[in-house]
């Protein structure tokens, strides 16, 4: 197996809902065909996209049931060049909709970084790394 992503899918509650709000962080549609079932977001820089999929859906694809809550044990990972880019944009998720969970704080890996979750209950960390180039 190739050590790469193609796809990073999310189960969401309301799909509509999730695909605004992510358009609302400056995320693009891939189409616009077929967005009441699947939608397909661009990321930027990437061979990979974001899949937003019904909850209920993902998990009769997978065939487990949708019940289920909390720490999911995983985390999404959007780093910028810059501490204050952090602060920017967990204030840009929090207008979007987004919860701040942790604000952006020196961490101690010598970075800088902060958390929220989406509507779904989602954890993403942004993140400032001085010592490697993710951006």
């Amino acid at each position: 197996m190739k050590s790469k992503i193609s796809i990073i899918t999310l189960g969401v509650s309301d799909l509509a809902q999730a695909i605004s709000f992510y358009q609302r962080l400056g995320f693009r549609l891939e189409t616009e065909k077929d967005t009441d079932k699947v939608a397909f977001l661009y990321l930027e820089g990437a061979a990979a996209r974001l899949a937003l999929f019904p909850r209920a859906e993902l998990a009769k694809d997978i065939g487990v049931t949708e019940a289920g809550s909390g720490f999911r044990g995983i985390t999404l990972a959007h780093n910028v060049a810059s501490a204050e880019a952090v602060d920017a944009i967990l204030l840009e998720a929090e207008a979007a909709g987004a919860t701040i969970v942790k604000a952006g704080q020196k961490v101690f890996w010598g970075g800088y970084s902060g958390y929220f979750s989406d509507l779904d209950g989602f954890y993403w960390e942004v993140a400032y790394n001085p010592f490697m180039d993710l951006v």
